[in-house]
């Protein structure tokens, strides 16, 4: 993105507003039908590109690494507020809800996101280098609070099943959160070098100082932009799950859905960095996604469920965990060198495929 072109397109103002309007309906006594629903997913779409064009211009503004913070840590915010209000609803599966989550949405960053960076990067430019500090230091903090997380419940003893106990919880809850924030200290300001390649150094020294106004107005629609995706996205998750009934899926794939739905911000971002022979600012974001997907959603699912005292699952079982393992030890042997090509990319787009059709078909 260049400073010509940081004026946001009408468009990008006017899809979240009319998303928005549309989710008014439904205060209205608005009879809801099949043009309502392709409506309302014609606008979760085009709320999905508005959001990826206000976080551009935001990133732009602020620089890197603090730009690739803005769409991870927006989307997190909003997706812990909507586990935990379906949590709070007392919906079926709200003891798994925010484990069925976090698991999917770590598989389509490092799976899917990742995947399709490597695919696209390596057709386009044949091979891609990144900075392997500090795509490891990403990915070593990401194994460590996800094996805490989401593995070491099944083998804990002092409650029956994949669960915690309220003090191992809240231990959990508090290294994960502690491993995030520490994580961010490090891109940020102490390890900055780290995560940013020459390239990435040279355009922070030449690009022109971005309006304060216009940095506003795309911070305000960036929020409203993601608001209109996860409130549409909740809204259609009724028709999804007729959907996934329809094909005799497991229910689980209802999050799966929900969960891609509200990482395509952070996804088509990455993808569009990856296709511009950026490779380091697409696993800036999918890796920051990543780890503030489980370092804030844990904690605050973890505070809601000992405070309304809810059941709360977060052990996988033991298919998820080989998947998950696998994932992890893939990604951390394509990165092993700092280079990548379309190779990478399709084993990790197998084993998505795998997750997924494993999903389906358990």
């Amino acid at each position: 993105m260049t400073h010509a072109n940081l004026r946001p397109p009408l468009w990008t103002l006017i899809a979240p507003a009319l998303t928005l309007c549309l989710l008014a309906l439904q205060f209205t006594g608005f009879e809801f039908n099949g043009w309502y629903s392709a409506a309302l997913a014609i606008g979760l779409m085009a709320s999905v590109l508005a959001a990826v064009h206000h976080a551009e211009v935001i990133a732009y503004g602020i620089g890197e690494p603090f730009g690739t913070l803005v769409l991870a840590l927006a989307v997190t915010v909003i997706e812990v507020s909507l586990i935990v209000s379906i949590m709070m609803s007392a919906e079926s599966g709200a003891t798994v809800l925010a484990r069925d989550t976090v698991f999917a949405t770590v598989m389509i960053i490092l799976n899917l996101i990742v995947g399709l960076s490597f695919l696209i990067g390596g057709i386009r430019f044949g091979e891609q280098r990144f900075i392997l500090t500090g795509s490891y230091t990403a990915l070593t903090t990401l194994a460590a609070i996800i094996v805490l997380t989401l593995i070491l419940p099944n083998y804990t003893t002092s409650m029956s099943g994949p669960r915690y106990t309220d003090s191992q919880l809240v231990f959990v809850a508090i290294v994960s959160l502690v491993l995030y924030i520490l994580f961010v200290f490090v891109q940020a300001v102490r390890h900055r070098d780290y995560f940013l390649n020459t390239q990435m150094r040279e355009e922070a020294e030449q690009q022109a100082a971005v309006p304060i106004k216009l940095l506003i107005i795309s911070g305000l629609f960036l929020l409203l932009s993601l608001v209109s995706v996860v409130l549409a996205a909740k809204l259609l998750s009724p028709e999804v799950k007729t959907f996934v009934h329809a094909i005799g899926a497991p229910e689980v794939l209802v999050g799966v859905i929900i969960a891609t739905i509200v990482l395509l911000p952070e996804g088509v971002a990455a993808l569009r960095a990856a296709a511009n022979n950026q490779l380091q600012t697409s696993l800036n974001l999918a890796f920051g996604s990543a780890l503030a997907t489980i370092g804030l959603t844990i904690p605050v699912v973890a505070i809601v469920a000992i405070a309304m005292d809810m059941t709360l699952v977060l052990g996988l079982d033991s298919k998820s965990i080989v998947l998950l393992v696998l994932s992890l030890f893939v990604t951390s042997l394509s990165m092993s060198t700092g280079r990548v090509t379309v190779m990478q990319g399709a084993v990790h787009l197998v084993i998505f495929a795998t997750y997924l059709f494993m999903t389906i078909v358990p």
